[in-house]
């Protein structure tokens, strides 16, 4: 069978997530399709020789990408104010890690600026993903009830998490199992693995970025 028998062959995961959107402010053929992109990224990423149901990794995937749509679907209004602090937080984020190799914590960040650690924090969530709350219909402006995951969406994404954690090089998955299964510091996974604290840094960056990437 190849890449688009798969693919086709597998469309009623598609249709079975979509469905759980209906009526939520999106269009079902705009969710049909965004869908079809997750099926398309997880056939795509997918390794057989791990020995996982292809629909145990695929349906968090696609749910990934139905759920883009109610993020990229509207807009929350920020303050000016707010939206030049968190500017001046980014340029400052920036300007930390080019020269320190890694990015500052909410502490440093608030020591280098004199911005409270709460203000911080603010200014830095209303820079990520704009949501609508409510949506126009036709009969009239209604509140959005927003796809929540449910447990067994969690169950499925853990697993998928764990499959893409096996793609990754034995550094790569040494790094992630002393980081955040064994909680240790930079410095110290740098010690452990005899590589220096920027070097763990921006290895630590990479893989995020394609736990992210492969996930969503």
């Amino acid at each position: 069978m190849n890449r688009d028998e798969f693919i086709e062959e597998n469309l009623g995961l598609v249709h079975s997530c979509a469905k759980r959107f209906r009526g939520k402010g999106i269009e079902y053929d705009d969710l049909y399709s965004a869908g079809c992109i997750g099926l398309v990224k997880a056939a795509d990423n997918f390794d057989f020789d791990m020995g996982y149901c292809f629909s145990t990794y695929a349906v968090p995937v696609i749910l990934g990408e139905i759920r883009r749509l109610f993020r990229d679907g509207g807009a929350v209004k920020v303050s000016r104010s707010l939206k030049e602090l968190s500017l001046k937080i980014n340029r400052t984020i920036k300007e930390f890690e080019e020269k320190n190799g890694f990015e500052p914590s909410v502490t440093q960040i608030s020591e280098i600026t004199g911005i409270e650690p709460q203000q911080i924090a603010e200014a830095v969530n209303a820079a990520a993903y704009p949501l609508s709350l409510t949506f126009d219909s036709e009969d009239g402006e209604k509140q959005l009830d927003i796809p929540v995951a449910g447990p067994e969406d969690k169950m499925t994404e853990i697993m998928a998490l764990r499959q893409i954690i096996l793609t990754l090089n034995a550094e790569e998955r040494e790094i992630i199992k002393l980081r955040f299964f064994e909680n240790k510091t930079q410095c110290e996974t740098g010690k452990a693995m005899g590589i220096s604290q920027v070097q763990v840094s921006r290895k630590e960056k990479k893989i995020i970025e394609k736990l992210r990437s492969d996930l969503t």
